[in-house]
C-alpha cells in the first residue's frame, strides 16, 4: 500500500511538474520587523520545510555567502552579489512560509540605490522572477527526486519481503513433502510390522503345537519306561 501511494504521488508530482513548473511568482509585499516592503513571491505546491531548506541552500550558493541571518523567521544576506540579476552588492531579505494557495518563498533586493520593482526596475524584476522560477522548477524536480528514494527504498523493502515470503512458502512446502516422505515410511513400517506379527502370531502357535507333540512323547516314554520297569520286577 505504501510503495502504491508513493508511485500515485510521483505521478501527481510529475503531472505538477509538467502543469506549474515554474511556479507563480507575483509582487508581494510584506510587513518584515516592523516595516512595510515590496517584494517577490514565488508560490509552490510543496512541503513548506523542503522549500526552506533547498531555498536556503539556493541563496547560500548563488550569493557566495557561508553564513545567512536567520532571526525570527526572517533570512538576511548583505553584500550578496546575484550576477544573473544586477552585479551590484544587494541586501536581500527573505521569508519562507505557507498559505491557501501553497508554500510561498518571499524576498525583496535593496540594491542600495533603490528596491527592485516591477515598474522601477523591470529589467532587474524580471531578472529576479527568472531566478525565483528557475528555483521553482530545480524544487519541484528536487522533490520528485526525493519521492524517487523513497519509492526505490519501499520498492527495495518490498522485494525483500516478497522473497521472504516465496522463501516460507518453499521451506512450507519443503516441510510438507518430508512429512508425507515419512508419512509413506510410517505406513510401510506399519504394513510391514503387520506382516511380522501374523509370523510372530504364527511361530507361537507352531511352537504350541511342537510343545503338545513333546509332552505327547515325554508321557509315552514314560509308559514305556515303567512297562519295562514293571517286566523287571517280575524277573527272580
Amino acid at each position: 500500500m505504501r510503495l502504491k501511494a508513493l508511485l500515485l504521488g510521483l505521478l501527481c508530482m510529475a503531472a505538477g511538474l509538467c502543469n506549474a513548473q515554474s511556479g507563480k511568482v507575483e509582487e508581494s509585499e510584506q510587513t518584515v520587523n516592523g516595516v512595510n516592503r515590496r517584494g517577490q513571491q514565488l508560490t509552490v505546491q510543496l512541503d513548506p520545510k523542503f522549500v526552506e531548506k533547498l531555498w536556503k541552500d539556493q541563496l547560500t550558493a548563488k550569493t557566495g555567502k557561508t553564513k545567512v541571518k536567520f532571526t525570527k523567521g526572517v533570512y538576511t544576506i548583505d553584500g550578496a552579489v546575484l550576477d544573473t540579476i544586477t552585479s551590484s552588492p544587494m541586501r536581500i531579505i527573505s521569508t519562507v512560509g505557507s498559505g491557501p494557495e501553497g508554500s510561498f518563498v518571499w524576498w525583496s533586493l535593496d540594491m542600495g540605490v533603490a528596491y527592485v520593482d516591477k515598474k522601477a526596475t523591470p529589467k532587474e524584476y524580471a531578472a529576479a522572477e527568472g531566478f525565483m522560477q528557475a528555483f521553482a522548477r530545480k524544487a519541484y524536480k528536487e522533490d520528485i527526486f526525493r519521492q524517487i528514494n523513497q519509492a526505490e527504498d519501499v520498492l527495495k523493502a518490498t522485494i525483500a519481503e516478497q522473497e521472504r515470503v516465496v522463501k516460507q512458502a518453499n521451506d512450507i512446502q519443503t516441510s510438507i513433502t518430508k512429512n508425507q516422505q515419512r508419512k509413506q515410511e510410517l505406513e510401510a513400517e506399519l504394513v510391514k510390522n503387520a506382516d511380522d506379527l501374523k509370523k510372530l502370531e504364527q511361530e507361537v502357535q507352531n511352537n504350541l503345537k511342537k510343545q503338545e507333540a513333546s509332552k505327547l512323547q515325554v508321557l509315552e516314554m514314560e509308559k514305556a519306561v515303567e512297562a519295562v520297569r514293571a517286566k523287571l520286577m517280575q524277573v527272580k
